[in-house]
């Protein structure tokens, strides 16, 4: 007999003539319809939102359907015309300018926002936009724009640029500074790690007219404890606690954040502060330590606290017997998590989303595939709409069975039932192309990506070049790259893939190409440090370029950067067998008056250069011996199994 995947069966289901797939087809579409009506005009507080397992977060008031779809109508066409003509002339100002002008576009708060919105991560081009929209007659800025903006800059860590777009709203319309716009700098301070900095807009806000209140203070606890920073949250709560007045909030973001580290100690000892400061703990605190026994594996606990917390009065709702569920598949015991799941059922806690994705993401993760489709076709029958998340599990289990017919196949079941992709579903299909060759396909999804009003984010540029380079397409993935720094991409983070395009293309002969990628990186304005100098130097250098080299050596040096000891070492040894005295005469010259300037002497500079040669001609000797000490082991394990 024929064995039929759950795969097969959930795909027929969803396309097959039969009165089964009508009547569930019919389900899906009436699924969708709720979701778009269902909408509560009269709470903005959504009672069980919340971020990943942790604090309950405030839901903003969603349009109404025909609201939203008068927007669509009113704006989308207008977004995408200003968003190519930002794409095409955004590197030379006077013609984008005079594109925009002559566009027939009516420039409205809604459309400018929407504008920001679409522009992704390339934050050069909503930057160009905003300042081009604030320089037209008759139209001022509004609260939205402001706050995307600040977003988009502080995403870009342009941290200097949010202030100065500040110090312009105090100075045009300070009614619009509102102490959002300050949490939201507030967290992107937080995400870079730069906790002082982050502390230090409390100290701010006054002089903008905002005073910030225990809202605030959580809002920057919650910041610090969700990246990393609790033992800093954790000071300055006791620091501020005169300031301001502890509040359930305040304990739980800490709670949180030593849960999170697995410091369970701390974590209890929060919990009796708590309790000494008239606070009950409620379901949140108590799915935080739930989460925090999941995380150190301690799962044991975990349940005696699940059973406590029943003893006590305070059912556990959908979020703690997920927390459950998702330590359990992430240790390969698929049965228990599936035991807990119809524990859960019992209990008559309904499951979400989040728990059915959770289930579906344990099969996929340990190759039982199938049964994460028979997950998904449950969840869609019992009135659950599957989001992107839950398929990007079952598309990551298809990309490492190398499917790409699957991803793209279940990419159109997703469009069907109204789920649209997102940029992960896109880049495991363009990945997954990429991988296997069909570079042709991987440009398709992307096109389909751009065509849908996804834009390209830094994820996306890295996998495309990738693809490109790994199967020996200079040119395309010059054009790629190139793209990525004119959207203002291109950060110290992605110095890797230019260290492989630049070798890639100097090993292909093609010195003038990579020249041209160098000069568009100048040329864009991007911030150049001394590792990307001494990337392309050393480029340069290592395939036969020693002039080239030399002269790029000294244009970094107009920049008032110093090469580093081993660039030096290595230029002149270079210069050394062309017998070019010329050059290693102004090379080090100038590198003797930037020592000194730096309080540095040359002679230990010098010397510190050819130790640093000197090591990693070494290292690479010592990693050549042990590879081939590994191929001779294998090979002769090889000849023993044989044998």
């Amino acid at each position: 007999m024929q064995r039929v995947s759950s795969k097969t069966i959930f795909f027929s289901i969803l396309k097959g003539p039969n009165n089964y797939s009508a009547s569930l087809h019919s389900n899906i579409l009436l699924l969708i319809h709720r979701q778009q009506l269902h909408q509560n005009p009269s709470n903005n507080i959504s009672n069980k939102t919340t971020n990943g397992f942790g604090l309950i977060s405030l839901k903003t008031q969603e349009p109404q359907p025909h609201e939203q779809d008068n927007k669509v109508d009113e704006f989308a066409s207008d977004v995408e015309k200003v968003y190519r003509l930002l794409r095409k002339f955004h590197s030379r100002v006077p013609k984008l300018e005079l594109a925009l002008q002559e566009s027939g576009v009516v420039l409205r708060n809604g459309l400018t926002e929407r504008v920001l919105n679409r522009c992704g991560d390339a934050g050069i081009l909503a930057y160009k936009f905003f300042v081009w929209a604030s320089k037209q007659p008759c139209y001022r800025h509004c609260y939205e724009n402001y706050k995307a903006m600040i977003k988009v800059l502080s995403k870009m860590k342009q941290f200097g640029a949010v202030w100065a777009l500040l110090e312009e709203m105090r100075r045009d319309n300070s009614v619009l500074i509102t102490s959002e716009v300050f949490v939201v700098v507030m967290r992107r301070f937080a995400s870079s790690r730069m906790v002082n900095k982050a502390i230090e807009v409390l100290d701010e806000m006054p002089k903008y007219g905002c005073e910030p209140d225990e809202y605030v203070f959580g809002c920057l606890l919650d910041a610090l404890c969700k990246n990393g920073s609790v033992k800093e949250a954790a000071s300055l709560f006791e620091d501020m606690r005169v300031r301001f007045s502890p509040s359930l909030k305040h304990f739980t973001c800490l709670l949180y954040g030593w849960c999170k580290e697995g410091k369970l100690l701390e974590a209890k000892h929060v919990l009796v502060q708590m309790r000494e400061a008239g606070f009950e703990p409620d379901i949140v605190v108590y799915n935080n330590l739930l989460s925090g026994y999941a995380t150190a594996g301690k799962m044991g606990d975990a349940f005696d606290l699940l059973k406590e917390i029943r003893r006590k009065g305070c059912d556990p709702n959908a979020t703690s017997y997920t927390i459950l569920i998702q330590a359990l598949c992430g240790q390969e015991k698929m049965d228990e998590a599936m035991r807990v799941f119809v524990e859960m059922e019992r209990s008559g806690c309904d499951a979400d989303v989040v728990t059915y994705t959770a289930l579906v993401s344990g099969f996929c993760k340990w190759r039982m595939i199938d049964k994460g489709y028979q997950i998904l076709q449950s969840m869609i029958q019992k009135g659950h709409m599957p989001n992107q998340l839950t398929y990007l599990h079952l598309m990551l289990a298809h990309e490492k069975k190398e499917e790409l017919e699957e991803c793209k196949e279940l990419m159109g079941e997703m469009q069907k039932i109204g789920c649209i992709p997102d940029l992960s579903i896109y880049n495991v299909v363009i990945r997954l192309a990429c991988k296997l060759g069909e570079v042709n396909a991987g440009v398709d999804a992307w096109n389909e990506m751009e065509v849908s009003g996804l834009s390209p984010g830094l994820d996306t540029f890295v996998i495309m070049i990738n693809g490109f380079l790994g199967h020996g397409y200079l040119v395309e993935a010059c054009q790629y790259f190139k793209e990525m720094v004119e959207r203002g991409l291109l950060s110290s983070r992605q110095y890797g893939i230019l260290k492989d395009l630049l070798n890639a293309l100097l090993r292909g002969e093609k010195l003038e190409l990579a020249k041209d990628l160098w000069s568009c990186i100048v040329t864009k304005g991007c911030e150049l440090n001394v590792d990307s100098w001494t990337i392309w130097i050393h480029a340069l250098f290592s395939n036969g370029h020693v002039k080239e080299a030399c002269s790029y050596c000294l244009d970094m040096m107009d920049a008032d950067l110093m090469p580093k000891p081993e660039t030096f070492a290595k230029l002149m040894r270079g210069l050394r067998k062309l017998y070019n005295r010329q050059f290693a005469a102004e090379i080090t010259e100038k590198v003797r008056k930037m020592a000194a300037d730096r309080h540095v002497t040359f002679k230990m500079y010098k010397r510190r250069g050819e130790r640093d040669l000197i090591e990693k001609a070494k290292a690479k000797k010592d990693g050549r011996k042990r590879r081939a000490r590994r191929r001779q082991w294998g090979a002769g394990h090889n000849r023993a199994s044989i044998l």
